[in-house]
């Protein structure tokens, strides 16, 4: 399964993803952590655990930065 990625404020990410993964699998393949970022489709978040069912989705980062 080929799913885009556009992340807000940032790039656009091809993912080629297994037909059972989560979308917690695809949060990773794109490098971010599922605990500091969260996936919208068709603007509504949806469960890391759940199956991805959809070819195009929107990633929210929820932490971005640090302390300095």
């Amino acid at each position: 399964m080929h799913v885009t990625v556009a992340v807000v404020g940032g790039d656009e990410h091809g993912c080629a993803l297994d037909d059972d993964a989560t979308y917690a699998d695809l949060i990773r393949a794109v490098g971010y952590h599922p605990q500091e970022a969260s996936i919208l489709v068709d603007g509504s978040p949806v469960p890391g655990d759940r199956v991805v069912d959809a070819d195009r989705v929107t990633l929210l980062r929820l932490i971005k930065g640090g302390a300095t």
